[in-house]
């Protein structure tokens, strides 16, 4: 097996597959809300054993997902 082919004994790149991945993001965010209601619904555990910093992590997970919705739309016009 030879690790580099010359130009003209490659095959032709296959075309792009159409996806459409804001519905894998709003899936993503939807999770992310899901936990943050969790964490939110066990606060006080969750501050009496000092891991408050959660509620910050599914903050982030939510406002990635909605950053990453943003440049998916901005990408496709």
């Amino acid at each position: 097996m030879r690790l580099w082919l010359k130009d003209s004994e490659r095959r032709p790149d296959p075309a792009p597959v159409k996806t459409d991945d804001r519905k894998a993001m709003l899936v993503g965010i939807t999770l992310w809300l899901v936990a943050l209601a969790v964490l939110l619904v066990l606060l006080p555990q969750l501050t009496a054993a000092g891991l408050t910093w959660w509620l910050w992590t599914g903050i982030a997970g939510i406002a990635l997902g909605l950053i990453g919705i943003l440049y998916t739309h901005y990408r496709q016009r």
